[in-house]
């Protein structure tokens, strides 16, 4: 049977594209690919990305040829950190701030003078309108290119989308106030409705200022949205650092260090303590106590021996092992996850996507309303001047700059708000999707919990507590565990001294053992005590029993082949974390417990917290799964995790939220990363999200209301140019200043 791994050439092809400025964008894209015969290709304007179907990747010139022939440009993308996609989205965001920094610093003098000196006829001095135009030309021609080149390449393929009407609208201001200074043509001598009357004599650059303010507002928006969705590569990147680069291959009983490309299925590799697992497999000889928590959360290491499988990218803490690899590369689970989160990621950002729908129709109907009320007004004897001036009076009062504000302004607010609470939002379109979450999936270990393990019960066997924490730590001080740091610590909080320890030998996968006032002292699991001091019984063994029941570790201490006591460990709840998944219920949220310890664990935890559903036991694929079942139940999900382990799942949820103090991997995947030490922060982070969705819903509204209440008064000719810019600045001033609002949030605690 063959595969696509047996043929390259039928595996998807993926390319990189450049230059979509909307979701408008991606379409002509797609439908220009889907043109090739026997082709199938899907194009995500968030990661702008190709995924192309039916070609081989010796033909992916003729998909190349089919983008830049569409406007766009594109490049077969070669890993999952491809350079040439992230030199193209700095060259973009480079432009744009520097685009945006100069009209900015135009725009304020422009506009100063261009509504000062028009409406004050005794300030003008010779030549102001002049300055005007010098100041306003960058304005409009380099600063507003990105729009103009849009809208160029948009007509040669019969299409619109919003730069159409931006540049439209940045033109004919321009252009008229051009036309009245160099022919020094006067308003028409008639009033206007509003009680404004004429404009006064002389003021023919009033529409300088309109051209300036949008180019600036839209630039501003332009940036922003750009910046938002550079993330792509981020996780890949990080995921595919913690594969081994160089690996021991064992062949013929000699070791050879080699590149990571070289290891193949069926070699026997070295891994010694300190070293990074290669490849997923069997181990066939040594013994080693297993850290895992890039992969499964938990702090604890894994004792793995002879005939246990072990995972790519787990690290061995303290023990040479000889693994068989099973799956190598692309086949490992590291590698799978990595192609899981990139798959998952690409399925989310859609900003500006309503305001894309409705510029398809909205566009070529005021381009169209604007030459209809221009050629009626010409035809019913108004003088030209007149009706051009109608004509733009309809073009500029119904230019969508509230319309492109309404969202990204209340994003922008609602996001630096954010930060200030201690939530920080990677991109638009997370904080907009927080806002419709209804269940909450809450990792257990390093998320509800400090994933710092911490003695919780000790049980004394012909010994005091005290002098059994002493000759416990007086052993774990040579070990690197989190068990030896949380018994340490329980003896310091118990006064009792922890020296003397000499001869300190690590027992792989099962605990230590020292030398201490010349007496041997194993301190471990109880296999490990077992095989040391025999049956365990008592209440020693009720001790063992109810921890393992309870979820917690469990350590024992045997001196000179005599159990003296039994210590259990637990992960430490996280302060304010009750009240965290209080305050989630209380917002009509539902809460599940995700962890991959055993039930038992997670069931204590989720009793503690008041979480009545519970998934234990869950591996970083099924995490994934488990959110995705959540979904397919009509509900929308917010992901909350630390580790590595969480970093599909995070990717797979409408929402991922990592803590700060989780794994890069983590918060790379993430959406929302929570800043403050205080588990408050999570309602806090979907207070803001609802508040700034509502604002969103707000703005919109006042937007196409406007549109939709101003265009017919402009073509009745009511107001004339001027009053249309004033208003059509006005209603981006409302926008923003509802979206300000947002900064009166407070954080819960």
């Amino acid at each position: 049977m063959t595969t696509t791994a047996d043929h390259p050439e039928a595996e998807p092809l993926e390319l990189d594209i450049s230059g979509m400025t909307c979701a408008a964008c991606a379409g002509r894209v797609e439908r220009a690919l889907n043109k090739l015969d026997g082709v199938t290709a899907t194009v995500n304007y968030a990661t702008e990305r190709a995924t192309v179907s039916g070609l081989r990747r010796q033909d992916a010139a003729r998909a190349v040829e089919r983008v830049r022939g569409a406007g766009y440009d594109a490049h077969v993308r070669q890993d999952p950190d491809d350079p040439w996609s992230r030199r193209a989205t700095e060259v973009r965001i480079s432009s744009l701030r520097r685009r945006l920094a100069v009209s900015a610093l135009l725009t304020v003098p422009l506009m100063d003078l261009t509504i000062i000196l028009a409406l004050v006829p005794g300030w003008r001095f010779a030549g102001w309108q002049w300055l005007c135009l010098l100041l306003a030309l960058p304005i409009v021609t380099w600063a507003a290119w990105p729009f103009h080149r849009a809208t160029i390449r948009n007509l040669r393929h019969a299409a619109v989308s919003m730069d159409t009407l931006v540049s439209l609208g940045i033109a004919a201001s321009f252009g008229w106030a051009l036309v009245t200074i160099v022919l020094d043509v006067g308003q028409p001598g008639t009033g206007f409705w509003l009680g404004f009357g004429i404009t006064p004599a002389g003021a023919n650059a009033v529409y300088l200022d309109v051209a300036a303010g949008m180019t600036t507002f839209q630039l501003a928006g332009r940036y922003f949205e750009t910046r938002s969705r550079r993330k792509a590569g981020d996780v890949l990147g990080a995921l595919n650092a913690l594969a081994a680069t160089q690996v021991r291959i064992l062949r013929d009983g000699t070791e050879s260090l080699q590149p990571a490309d070289a290891l193949r299925v069926g070699d026997v590799v070295v891994v010694l303590p300190g070293e990074t697992v290669p490849a997923d497999g069997i181990v066939v000889a040594g013994s080693a106590a297993i850290d895992t928590s890039m992969m499964t959360g938990e702090p604890v290491p894994t004792a793995v021996s002879r005939g246990d499988a072990v995972t790519g990218g787990t690290i061995s803490t303290d023990g040479r092992l000889e693994v068989a690899a099973e799956s190598v590369g692309a086949r490992t689970q590291l590698a799978q996850m990595a192609a899981l989160t990139e798959q998952a990621q690409a399925r989310k950002a859609r900003v500006q996507a309503m305001a894309d729908r409705v510029v398809a129709w909205f566009v070529p109907a005021v381009i169209a309303l604007a030459l209809v009320v221009t050629l009626a007004w010409a035809a019913g004897g108004a003088p030209l001047q007149e009706a051009v001036g109608v004509g733009i009076s309809v073009l500029i009062i119904a230019c969508p700059c509230a319309l492109g504000l309404a969202t990204p302004t209340a994003l922008m607010v609602g996001i630096g708000r954010a930060a200030t609470l201690g939530i920080l939002v990677k991109g638009h379109d997370a904080l907009e999707a927080s806002g419709r979450i209804t269940t909450v999936v809450l990792d257990k270990t390093g998320t509800l919990t400090t994933g710092a393990m911490s003695v919780q019960a000790t049980t004394p066997v012909g010994v005091e507590e005290r002098e059994l924490l002493a000759v416990a730590a007086a052993v774990e001080r040579g070990s690197e565990h989190a068990i030896a740091r949380a018994i340490e610590a329980a003896a310091a909080r118990a006064g009792a001294a922890v020296d003397g320890a000499t001869d300190f030998r690590a027992l792989p996968g099962l605990g230590a053992e020292a030398r201490l006032d010349g007496r041997v002292v194993v301190v471990g699991s109880p296999r490990l005590a077992r095989s040391r001091a025999g049956t365990i019984s008592g209440p020693a063994a009720a001790a063992v029993r109810a921890a393992e029941q309870s979820g917690a570790t469990v350590v024992t201490v045997v001196r000179d082949g005599a159990l003296i006591g039994v210590l259990a460990l637990t992960d430490t709840i996280r302060p304010h974390a009750r009240r965290a998944v209080a305050a989630l219920r209380a917002q009509g949220l539902e809460t599940v417990l995700l962890t991959g310890d055993s039930p038992e664990a997670g069931a204590r935890v989720a009793a503690t917290l008041g979480i009545e559903r519970v998934h234990a036991r869950v591996l970083p694929p099924q995490k994934a799964e488990v959110v995705r079942a959540l979904q397919a139940e009509g509900k929308r999900v917010a992901m909350v995790g630390d580790g590595i382990n969480d970093a599909v799942a995070l990717a797979a949820a409408d929402l991922g939220l990592a803590m700060v103090t989780g794994s890069d991997i983590a918060l790379k995947a993430a959406d929302v990363i929570l800043v403050r030490d205080n588990l408050m922060v999570i309602p806090d982070a979907i207070t803001v999200s609802r508040r700034t969705l509502r604002t969103i819903r707000v703005n919109l509204a006042w937007a196409f209301g406007y549109n939709l209440a101003a265009v017919p008064i402009a073509a009745a000719g009511l107001l004339n140019p001027l009053i249309a810019a004033a208003a059509m600045s006005l209603s981006s001033v409302l926008v923003v200043y509802n979206s300000l609002r947002l900064h009166n949030m407070r954080a819960a605690a």
